[in-house]
């Protein structure tokens, strides 16, 4: 039988500006990412977002990035492992605490944006994010890009890992996700991802744009919540795992 968690960003809003359909999408996904401050998000939107997933049943996990507001957290920036780590404590023990005062448990940490692309490649800041939280709670999941260097450092250090694959991404051959600035870096068509999810999770393989298939391990799918048709695909992906006989459930169940 097949088993996947399905996962979106959320909490990305400021204050009483929201973005995205985060109450909404919550009835299509198994965990959510939940941003804390660094790149998106505030105090009122951490607690908010924990209390709707938590009555929703979705599993929590707490999404941290680099501070960089302005770039959403999507722009690379020179930190040192020092440096990453005490990101990483900074802001997962934020979410860590409104989460513990909702009477829930956190089950993931999925770093974002830049910072997760950049320990994908980056032994040394992979290693710094792994043992922060490891730290932190040791079991806790730490989800990464299949088969990075973040997912190789969270098995070196003890954590259970989940190999995370990407619906509306495309792939290079090493196994990396397209750059966003890069032409076709983005899959716009609904069935397209869909086929993509779907033969990930089934056949363990990716076609590449180099028109080559890449071996992918698909414990978690990402699916992104600020899109305009956003919650239309969260609830068409849901359905089509479905009836493709695979089993949506969070990574701890």
């Amino acid at each position: 039988m097949y088993r996947v968690d399905l996962n979106c960003d959320m909490g990305e809003s400021f204050g009483v500006y929201r973005i995205g359909n985060d109450e909404d999408i919550l009835n299509y996904v198994t965990s959510a990412n939940i941003a804390c401050g660094f790149h998106a998000g505030d105090p009122s939107t951490m607690r908010r977002t924990v209390h709707m997933a938590l009555e929703k049943g979705v599993s929590i996990g707490a999404h941290p990035g680099l501070p960089d507001l302005i770039g959403f957290g999507r722009r690379n920036m020179a930190i040192t492992p020092e440096e990453a780590y005490d990101l990483i404590v900074y802001q997962v023990g934020a979410l860590y605490a409104f989460v513990k005062a909702a009477g829930g448990k956190m089950q993931h940490v999925k770093p974002h944006g830049a910072l997760y692309n950049m320990a994908a490649k980056d032994q040394a800041l992979s290693e710094a994010i792994a043992k922060a939280v490891y730290d932190i709670d040791p079991t806790l999941v730490l989800f990464g890009l299949a088969g990075s260097e973040l997912i190789k450092a969270g098995e070196r250090v003890g954590l259970k890992t989940a190999n995370e694959v990407f619906a509306d991404r495309t792939y290079q051959q090493d196994g990396s996700l397209t750059p966003r600035r890069e032409p076709n870096a983005l899959i716009n068509n609904e069935q397209e991802a869909i086929r993509q999810v779907i033969r990930m999770v089934k056949e363990g393989k990716v076609r590449s744009q180099q028109g080559v298939d890449v071996n992918i391990q698909a414990d978690t799918i990402c699916i992104h919540g600020d899109g305009p048709h956003a919650l239309t695909f969260a609830k068409k992906i849901r359905e089509d795992l479905t009836e493709s006989g695979i089993v949506v459930q969070s990574i701890r169940q």
